[in-house]
């Protein structure tokens, strides 16, 4: 007989809920019985949760978290907390750094039980990035509001619908060569599910986890040019990557319409790892699951002949061999 989860018939906002990261938190707090209330700018993102949920187990609001007023409608009667608002462009210090910190202290007064606030590994007060360093004041903030609150600092976050695996597939499919930046830099890509699952497990015990942080990266640190050569072999394709100097790397960043901006870029260099020491899945009960389990059916898509392409080449390969 399963014990039921402490989230059950509980109301849990998730601010950011309609973004990539927030579709798989909600399946995670609706799979423990939990009222998931999607707090976004845009919460119709979130309506195709909507047959996983029963009825009246799902809400949604449209909000503005600069706004107080936004923020108190949006938190009104909920029991738990998740924040996952993150941006690279726009007011950073308003929506990563000042926001996080109201929205903690009208939960706070409002008898919230619990409260995960998901920053990013990197987090830095001194950063010469906005990024880096609204991502650190945001922790500072809700700290402060909210002592018992359990900060998350997931490095990469991978999935199949994300946005970061997926363009460079997009890239790897289509160009015979291509540049790769910061290609030693190491990154330790964490599955979304398991960002997902370590939020859930926040909030069911905020008397253990409360008032921590913990950093969260997968079972591998995986350089930038062993991703995209990985990412081809699952594709089946023949690329040739060039390791970009990264003075060079630097200046294209620097110009408008690229797909890597000046802050990505400097927050690619140093890496994205877990912290010597640091505590992380282990102190969650969670075995992070690495890239390799998923790649290979991810890829299918892109590959030349869809889900025949590899075998097809894989016999062409037994027919040389033989």
């Amino acid at each position: 007989m399963s014990i039921a989860s402490p989230l059950s018939d509980s109301l849990v906002t998730v601010f950011g809920g309609g973004g990539f990261i927030g579709n798989y938190v909600a399946q995670a707090l609706l799979a423990r019985g939990a009222r998931v209330r999607i707090a976004s700018r845009n919460p119709e993102k979130a309506w195709p949760l909507k047959p996983l949920a029963n009825l009246g187990q799902l809400q949604f609001a449209r909000c503005d978290i600069t706004r107080e007023d936004s923020l108190k409608a949006a938190l009104h009667g909920a029991d738990y907390v998740v924040n996952l608002v993150g941006a690279f462009d726009g007011d950073l210090g308003e929506v990563m750094g000042e926001a996080p910190g109201r929205m903690a202290a009208i939960a706070k007064a409002g008898g919230a039980k619990g409260f995960v606030h998901v920053s990013a590994i990197g987090a830095d007060a001194s950063s010469s990035t906005a990024y880096a360093s609204s991502k650190a004041k945001g922790e500072q903030n809700v700290l402060a509001a909210f002592p018992e609150a359990t900060v998350l600092r997931p490095s990469i976050v991978f999935g199949q619908d994300d946005g970061f695996i997926n363009m460079f597939a997009g890239l790897i499919e289509l160009m015979p060569v291509l540049p790769v930046f910061g290609p030693e830099a190491k990154l330790q890509l964490v599955y979304v599910d398991d960002v997902a699952e370590a939020i859930a497990v926040a909030l069911e015990n905020p008397a253990q986890h409360g008032g921590r942080t913990y950093e969260l990266g997968g079972p591998e640190q995986l350089s930038m040019m062993e991703i995209n050569e990985r990412i081809a072999a699952a594709q089946g394709r023949k690329r040739r990557f060039i390791a970009m100097p990264d003075g060079l790397s630097g200046l294209f960043a620097s110009l408008p319409g690229t797909p890597m901006s000046r802050d990505q870029w400097t927050l690619l260099q140093p890496g994205s790892t877990v912290s010597e020491g640091a505590p992380g899945f282990a102190d969650l009960g969670i075995e992070p699951r690495p890239l390799g389990q998923f790649l290979d059916k991810w890829m299918t898509r892109y590959r030349s002949f869809g889900r025949f392409g590899l075998s097809n080449e894989r016999s062409k390969a037994r027919e040389s061999a033989g």
